[in-house]
């Protein structure tokens, strides 16, 4: 009986002597538009299929049909789908390299390469070998011709045409698809098995797995939204979920600098003009200074007591239920912890106890959503001034988190630098090691930092230039 091999040798023997023939050539070129074609609508299924977003998954789950239903087959096992396609495009290719080399050999004999090159030795007065020279021109034809072929009609145009129209094409290639991942299921598992092994070993090896993995996925995120108007704050919303983890409570505090709280023993007088003039509407209350903060005062208790003489023991109204966080706790533990005492505000403790600032439920909501601006808020929260598009005057106690998106760029580009700085001013002690003098100035992956105002504990203001485009 004979084995599938020996058939399939067969069928190529019934073709050898069409291609051997002198209509071989049309055949060849025939062949070589078919696997073209066959390239495109393959390389185009890899965007189509991992460009689906959440809600065209859902559409595809609710029609219910066998071709959404291998799409959701295909779309379970994501990385054996990918190795397949570079598996079958790789095939593919391949042969359109032979066929090429084989349709320029007949259309262009050997003579005509021997005469150029006899013209190209006589031209540069070099004394290399003829056939050599020959064989080159050869190659350098087809190498540039595939090349050329493959790059606009195998990759780039079908892959435009994916991320305009991919649940069509998805649905078009499914059935192919799952043919040709049953097909070369050996060999992909093979390449999913030693990629699981090579990623296993760069994780024990590397220290910045973490943050290659963030970037591949803002790349997704950016990838997978739509080009509409709203785009660009749907992209920062995604991003900022998937840093939500990752993200300390020191990054998002309100420094003990900025914080706004009164001592237990100021009068009532005092209390009702920092109320005012705050505009808070939860205060801490500390005993002698904020690193012993003993409760909370809320404005909504004051509304009933307002006109009462200044004598008045406001200290009754205190509520003595803080939340005391470290600084290094992260904020989606923080959140759970919000939701379940029923709490919007927490102190925020260092390593030796001090109270170094407070964190707030608003301050944990902007770091997704952005900054959320209420109706008595002033138009711009952040103190920097705009010079012009590349250069920016920030208040040293700015932190980094802001200053990236006042400049407009991604939240982790001066980790490497930062250290344990979380505000821009911090971030240059962590360069230089010392207060600086004024126009004292560092430069990091071309972002120029320069001293304007300092005095004898803190970095006041600093002029950040950014990198030319």
């Amino acid at each position: 009986m004979e084995s599938e091999s020996d058939n399939y040798f067969q069928i190529f023997l019934l073709f050898l002597p069409l291609i051997a023939s002198p209509s071989g050539v049309y055949f060849a070129i025939f062949l070589v538009i078919m696997l073209l074609g066959c390239s495109a609508l393959i390389s185009g299924s890899e965007v189509a299929f991992f460009s689906l977003s959440i809600n065209d998954l859902e559409k595809i789950t609710q029609e219910n049909s066998s071709v959404t239903q291998r799409i959701l087959l295909l779309k379970e096992a994501p990385r054996k789908l990918l190795a397949t396609i570079l598996i079958a495009n790789n095939f593919i290719n391949i042969a359109i390299v032979i066929l090429s080399q084989f349709i320029l050999v007949n259309l262009i004999p050997k003579q005509v390469t021997d005469n150029w090159a006899i013209q190209i030795n006589d031209f540069t007065g070099l004394n290399t070998s003829i056939d050599w020279l020959s064989g080159s021109i050869n190659f350098l034809i087809t190498i540039v011709g595939v090349t050329f072929l493959l790059v606009l009609f195998g990759e780039v145009a079908p892959k435009i045409y994916a991320k305009l129209n991919n649940v069509r094409l998805a649905k078009f290639m499914s059935g192919t698809l799952i043919f040709l991942f049953r097909l070369f299921n050996p060999l992909s598992h093979l390449l999913v098995t030693g990629t699981n092994i090579i990623e296993k070993k760069l994780v024990r090896t590397s220290g910045n797995v973490s943050t290659s993995r963030r970037e591949d996925i803002d790349q997704a995120i950016e990838l997978t939204v739509k080009n509409d108007k709203h785009a660009e704050h749907e992209i920062d919303i995604l991003k900022g979920i998937v840093k939500f983890g990752d993200t300390a409570v020191k990054q998002v505090m309100r420094p003990r600098v900025d914080v706004i709280a009164v001592d237990f023993r100021i009068s009532f007088k005092e209390l009702l003009e920092v109320v005012r003039k705050s505009g808070f509407s939860r205060i801490p209350v500390f005993d002698e200074d904020f690193d012993s903060v003993t409760g909370l005062l809320y404005a909504k208790d004051l509304l009933a007591h307002i006109h009462k003489a200044a004598s008045f023991e406001w200290q009754a109204l205190i509520r003595t239920n803080v939340m005391y966080v470290p600084e290094a706790k992260k904020i989606d533990d923080l959140l759970r912890d919000f939701q379940k005492e029923r709490l919007h505000i927490a102190i925020v403790v260092d390593e030796f106890g001090g109270s170094s600032g407070i964190v707030t439920l608003e301050d944990i909501m902007e770091e997704v959503i952005g900054d959320i601006k209420e109706e008595f808020d002033d138009e711009v929260e952040l103190e920097y001034k705009k010079i012009d598009d590349r250069n920016y005057m920030f208040e040293g106690k700015t932190l980094l988190n802001d200053v990236c998106r006042v400049i407009g760029v991604d939240t982790s580009t001066f980790d490497e630098v930062k250290g344990d700085a979380d505000s821009v001013a911090g971030l240059f002690l962590e360069v230089v090691g010392q207060i600086p003098k004024v126009e004292a100035e560092i430069s990091y992956n071309d972002f120029h930092f320069k001293i304007v105002s300092v005095d004898n504990r803190r970095i006041k203001q600093i002029l950040i230039t950014l990198p030319e485009e």
